[in-house]
């Protein structure tokens, strides 16, 4: 038997997460839902920790008066028209839905997830137990919930939509924060949706018909009865399958009649014994080899109470056994369980005394027993087929999986190939770009010298025009000063001639008056004297405006 169920399926989570039924086929009342668990018996309430949780009433109370105050706070916030409750997300369109949450503050979002928690948690069971079956049954009855749509969802959408379909309130819990795609994935049953596990499903490939025509199913951490799960690992709460490792809680089997006296499974021919019949496989395994192994790995670890609890899974496992063996086993874990009860006993004595029964009694047991040579040939050689047909089921395992690595290598092989190309390609691409970059600083040094040298002529060109610039305005003042001096002298000779002129037609005219004339006549020409004898004091002037051949400078 397998003797505990794997411990990397719990990952430190607790049955703190509270767990309802994804299943929309079953009534609140069949007994395999996960809401029937508010007042059952010990044999089917210890067979799983996916049900309601039993919280104190007041803390309850407590919770959902400070819920309501903060959920009236944030409806105050927000508009009529743009609230959103449970009942519109589970019944109205993703992308509808998506734009108003969009809209909503946080703490409004917070308070949603908030509302489905204390539905989810059950603390007034029936009126949560019906409100979560009605928002169940909208969201499973929808055809437009695919992955296609809610890829555009909102986040807290999301996660609300798993949570309804699911059952599970985990997924509302702020420390958990899974992935888009997962939560797709989970709510499409593509993926298990116990967050310590979050196998693709179906599980290691599994092609049986429970793994195969069961939706959201996973053969790795879930019960083939009630498809449920919880965090027990080194119990013998759960019992695993030889032959497909499929596992099924205690309760649920004992339930079902599923263990019971059956032929040895070591051969059909010999003695009935205590056996499990496996609900996926149908075939069977021996059961009091199973508790010896449970035990002699896992009972160290037990404390009192634990031992008390695996002892009593025991009892019932081996209640109304007619086999020896363990009908003996029956009987000494009854003994064990009263000695403790009555305190004659402490748990490291009763672990020690259940090992030593384990080591002498049963072993003893087997080897009284006798059987014929014609039953021990049938068992070796139903041994032997066995071994053999394992062998070629692992063979041909083997040469798929050998098959498969094979062609992996050579994907492995050309890719690698290609990639050495590539990186080829690159290196000679790199190869050139480095020369080119090296041709462009050459070119970039011979324009920066070619600037410099033109710079440095530039530079010399402006100092001597500059230099060209001071001589020409040096030889401009100077030629004006000359200029200056020659229309001068110019000027002054040509008065002087004017009035060499002049002052010879005066002396003409005054030889010409003496020997007689007009008196008007002398008049002007004593006019022009005085004119004659005031020239030499405005030269310019006189010459402008007396002189015939007088030029402007």
């Amino acid at each position: 038997m397998l003797p505990l169920r794997p411990e990397a399926q719990v990952r430190g989570l607790q049955t703190s997460l509270s767990l309802v039924s994804s299943d929309p086929l079953r009534s609140p009342d069949e007994p395999g839902s996960n809401s029937d668990n508010l007042r059952e018996s010990p044999a089917e309430s210890a067979s799983s920790q996916e049900t309601w949780p039993t919280a104190a009433a007041k803390k309850m109370e407590n919770r959902k008066t400070e819920i309501n105050s903060l959920e009236q706070k944030v409806i105050h916030r927000v508009s009529g028209a743009g609230k959103v409750t449970l009942q519109d997300i589970a019944r109205e369109s993703v992308g509808t839905i998506c734009e108003k949450m969009r809209c909503l503050p946080p703490v409004y979002l917070e308070e949603l997830k908030n509302g489905l928690r204390v539905i989810l948690e059950g603390g007034n069971a029936s009126q949560h137990r019906e409100e979560f079956f009605i928002l169940q049954k909208l969201v499973q009855n929808r055809a437009d919930l695919t992955e296609k749509t809610l890829v555009r969802a909102h986040r807290v959408q999301l996660e609300i939509l798993v949570a309804i379909n699911t059952g599970i309130q985990g997924f509302l819990h702020p420390s958990i924060n899974l992935s888009q795609t997962s939560l797709i994935e989970i709510f499409g049953y593509k993926r298990c949706r116990n967050i310590a596990c979050q196998n693709l499903l179906p599980a290691d490939d599994c092609t049986c018909e429970i793994c195969t025509n069961t939706n959201g199913f996973c053969n790795l951490c879930m019960c083939v009865i009630c498809n449920k799960f919880d965090f027990d690992v080194n119990t013998c709460r759960w019992i695993g399958c030889d032959l497909c490792s499929h596992w099924t809680h205690t309760d649920c089997a004992i339930r079902e009649q599923l263990i019971c006296m059956g032929p040895s499974s070591k051969s059909e021919a010999g003695p009935s014994e205590m056996v499990f019949r496996c609900q996926a496989c149908n075939r069977t395994s021996e059961l009091v080899g199973w508790v010896k192994d449970v035990f002699q790995h896992c009972a160290a670890s037990w404390d009192g109470e634990a031992l008390m609890r695996e002892l009593d899974y025991v009892s019932r496992i081996f209640h109304g056994n007619k086999e020896p063996r363990g009908r003996k086993l029956f009987w000494k874990c009854g003994d064990i369980i009263e000695k403790l009860k009555t305190k004659n006993m402490d748990s490291k004595a009763a672990s020690r005394a259940i090992l030593m029964f384990f080591q002498e009694g049963l072993e003893n047991g087997e080897s009284g027993r006798s059987i014929a040579p014609q039953d021990a040939c049938n068992r070796i050689a139903e041994v032997v087929a066995e071994a053999i047909r394992k062998m070629e089921m692992v063979a041909d395992e083997k040469m798929r999986m050998f098959k498969k690595a094979r062609m992996d290598l050579e994907a492995c092989d050309h890719e690698l190939a290609d990639k050495s190309r590539e990186v080829a390609e690159l290196k000679m691409e790199r190869q050139k770009k480095k020369l080119q970059i090296e041709e462009l600083e050459k070119i970039v040094r011979l324009k920066n010298a070619e600037a410099e040298m033109f710079q440095v002529k530039a530079n010399e060109a402006k100092q001597e025009a500059e230099r060209l610039q001071r001589i020409a305005l040096a030889k401009q003042d100077k030629s004006e000063e000359e200029f200056t001096s020659n229309y001068l002298k110019q000027r002054l000779n040509e008065a002087e001639a004017e009035k060499q002129y002049l002052y010879k037609k005066i002396k003409l005219q005054d030889s010409s008056r003496s020997s007689g004339g007009d008196p008007s006549q002398m008049l002007i020409y004593s006019k022009i004297h005085d004119l004659l004898y005031s020239v030499p004091t405005k030269p310019e002037t006189q010459g402008k405006e007396h002189h015939p051949f007088g030029t402007s400078p």
